[in-house]
């Protein structure tokens, strides 16, 4: 995981001077050509600002290629016929993403312009970074002359900048995860699922997970709470609890809402671990099951994730798509993850992690992001797998874009800061040297 010291190393910082240094320029050059060189019609000023974006772009690629990124090849047909394109190609794609998808879908959501624009300009500039640095900056083999035996060897460049502090193992991350107890099984599988007005859907599937844990011979409670649904939600848990003793539900005893009601479930599960799962269905009863056999391997959690090689979304909306997908990777890019499906409900933890991340503070569907965060901010391991979902046939999504999005976005910076500025406090490896100085207490 990034830390703040590795935010903030000297490589870094240089490629956030040199961005104010060409954005000065830039402010500057226009206000020159402007003014002093009398640019004063509508034509005039659009040329004046292209000439000024122009030099200080250019600018900024120099003081990046001497300063940041230094190294390399410098002969004409590497700066200037491949970097220096390939650099106007990644400041235009940070700046268009900006420009015509993080602004407009959050304007739809109705964030505060002042914080749109701040996370756009950290959004496009994080983009601008690591595409220069994956792409423009990054030359796959230097020829170097060895002077004492006069021969060419190859040898692969690395800049020193952010892309190795994300090369990251997605299934374990090295430099805080604790060590993976293998002997740590999982005897009772819990299954929370929050359901709301599922009348047409909750019977078929329960029915499909119990089948599934059953045929696997997984030992599974399965704890359903009913989000206070005004349809015959409650009489249909009542009637299969009767028939599977393995099957109880509870009445949120919070105010409604999808968050409240799964941390009412997390209250009241008694297995080791614990699976959130939907009720109607879009999560594949066999993913619970891989999930369940992943853990015993003695991860603390098993996140699924629908893109990435093996997964598969079927009938997803596609305005829903395009914003999950950039929700996702402003994730990714905050938290430096190479996980790439953190908005995803469908998730497992063990028991212990579960204690180790409350309290829980989200009311809402940002719960679903709220959890893994915290997991990995806290220093627990986790692997990921493929996973399939498939939208729901019947009833209607209790997810609503417009209302969420300030909702994701408040938990998202509100963990990113306890990341950055709890100093640890929350951490797993803090909380053991305090169960420890307590066990020493009590003698």
């Amino acid at each position: 995981m990034i830390t703040l010291k590795k935010l903030f190393q000297p490589k870094i910082l240089k490629f956030l001077i040199g961005g104010g240094l060409a954005a000065a320029l830039n402010l500057a050059l226009i206000y020159l050509i402007i003014e002093k060189l009398k640019f004063n019609t509508p034509l005039l000023r659009n040329i004046a600002n292209i000439i000024s974006i122009e030099i200080s772009l250019i600018s900024s690629f120099f003081i990046y290629r001497i300063w940041v990124w230094t190294g390399g090849i410098w002969t004409i047909q590497e700066v200037f016929l491949r970097q220096l394109p390939l650099y106007h190609v990644s400041a235009g794609v940070s700046v268009f993403t900006r420009i015509l998808f993080i602004f407009p879908i959050l304007d739809w959501l109705k964030v505060n312009y002042a914080i749109n624009t701040i996370i756009g300009v950290i959004a496009s500039a994080s983009i601008n970074y690591l595409i220069s640095d994956r792409f423009v900056f990054k030359t796959p083999k230097e020829k170097i002359y060895n002077n004492s035996q006069s021969e060419k060897i190859s040898v692969p460049y690395y800049p020193e900048s952010l892309a190795p502090a994300l090369s990251v193992n997605h299934t374990l991350r090295k430099d805080e995860s604790r060590t993976i107890d293998i002997s740590k099984s999982v005897k009772t599988l819990s299954i929370v699922i929050p359901a709301y007005n599922e009348e047409d859907c909750i019977i078929q599937t329960l029915q499909t997970i119990c089948q599934i844990l059953e045929k696997e011979k997984v030992d599974y409670e399965i704890l359903v709470v009913n989000d206070n649904s005004k349809d015959n939600t409650e009489k249909l848990l009542q009637q299969i609890n009767s028939e599977n003793s393995k099957l109880r539900y509870v009445n949120n005893y919070y105010p409604n809402g999808f968050g409240f009601a799964v941390r009412c479930g997390l209250e009241n599960f008694t297995g080791d671990a614990v699976a959130v799962v939907m009720a109607d269905s879009s999560d594949a009863p066999e993913d619970i099951v891989s999930y369940y056999r992943k853990l015993q391997e003695g991860y603390d959690c098993v996140f699924g994730s629908r893109f990435i090689k093996g997964g598969k979304v079927i009938d997803y909306p596609n305005h829903k798509l395009i914003v999950n997908r950039l929700a996702n990777l402003f994730i990714q890019i905050l938290f430096g993850l190479k996980f790439n499906d953190t908005t995803n409900a469908f998730k497992i933890y063990r028991k212990d992690v579960i204690q180790g991340i409350s309290p829980l503070v989200s009311h809402h569907f940002n719960l679903t992001v709220e959890m893994p965060l915290k997991a990995v901010v806290r220093g627990y391991s986790y692997t990921t797998i493929p996973i399939i979902w498939r939208n729901r046939t019947t009833g209607v999504s209790k997810l609503k874009l417009k209302e969420m999005g300030s909702r994701y976005l408040f938990i998202v910076l509100y963990i990113w800061l306890e990341k950055h500025l709890s100093r640890g406090d929350y951490h797993l490896s803090n909380n053991r040297v305090l169960v420890n100085q307590r066990l020493k207490r009590n003698g």
